[in-house]
């Protein structure tokens, strides 16, 4: 695996147990994934309440929250990839789920080139020993446009600042033709050329149809979307982010880590745990300091 592998995944929904008492498939219409009561503890400690939420098509729903208030939680329960100790996950039949995870490290010896990484994200529907056709290749070369990544396919992913390594990897998540988009802090710490970019990728799935969901500690990123969820280990409003983002509700969810400037409310960049989407290199993956 290369440095981009651990951060992007495709998933096939049809082979995920995503609740703890069964696989439960029953979604309404329009619906691709609903929690139901669905909460997640290590022992005694309790990352995630009881949550209900539910996510239809043709959406972008943004997760608001300080470090520890479960947004990466509930990305790892509607990828599949953790299971709820409490609740259900409810999945839509055949729902095709592409989740970009947070960057943590880099392994500069992995010889991958970006377009073999971006073809990475065909192996759910070809399997590891699947032979790439015509349309597989031409996937890989429409995400690549789509991100705009072209002229680098021959490169080494290794070779790579932190801005494209983030384009690389959201076009392996595309290129599985995704029914839900999910992503991690996706544009934290990117030069602004690729927040761009990737941020007009989440509002051209969200026209073609799809679902995506996204985490963020940016309010300003998070009022581009339908709707928002603001987190605190539990959900404490959940609607249009006009709504949602309020000087009430973030004073809940971010407690002091809020400051006034004439009439808006700000948050505290408090984030500091390990993301390099940035274009330095860090020795130590748990620094943040170039």
């Amino acid at each position: 695996m290369s440095e981009a592998m651990p951060s992007s995944v495709s998933i096939d929904a049809d082979s995920q147990e995503m609740s703890p008492s069964g696989d439960e498939r029953a979604v309404s219409a329009g619906e691709v994934i609903r929690l139901v009561g669905a909460g997640v503890s290590y022992g005694e400690i309790r990352a995630l309440a009881p949550t209900d939420l539910d996510i239809v098509g043709g959406s972008s729903v943004a997760l608001v929250g300080s470090n520890g208030s479960g947004k990466s939680t509930v990305l790892g329960l509607l990828a599949g990839l953790l299971k709820p100790t409490v609740g259900q996950v409810r999945i839509g039949s055949d729902v095709r789920i592409g989740f970009v995870a947070q960057q943590h490290g880099h392994h500069r010896w992995m010889p991958l080139s970006v377009r073999e990484a971006i073809a990475m994200g065909r192996f759910g529907r070809l399997g590891l020993l699947g032979r790439m056709r015509g349309a597989d290749r031409d996937a890989v070369q429409s995400a690549a446009e789509r991100l705009e990544v072209v002229e680098l396919l021959r490169r080494p992913v290794s070779d790579l600042s932190g801005g494209e390594r983030q384009r690389v990897l959201v076009a392996q998540a595309l290129v599985a033709d995704p029914d839900l988009l999910l992503l991690d802090e996706p544009i934290t710490g990117l030069d602004l050329a690729s927040q761009q970019v990737i941020l007009e990728v989440i509002d051209q799935q969200r026209r073609h149809g799809a679902a995506v969901v996204f985490s963020t500690h940016h309010l300003d990123e998070a009022r581009e979307a339908d709707r928002v969820v603001l987190l605190a280990g539990r959900v404490v409003a959940d609607g249009a982010p006009g709504e949602v983002l309020t000087p009430d509700h973030l004073a809940v969810a971010f407690g002091g880590r809020l400051i006034k400037i004439g009439s808006d409310t700000v948050v505290l960049d408090e984030h500091g745990h390990g993301v390099q989407h940035d274009d330095c290199d860090h020795p130590d993956p748990g620094t943040d300091s170039c």
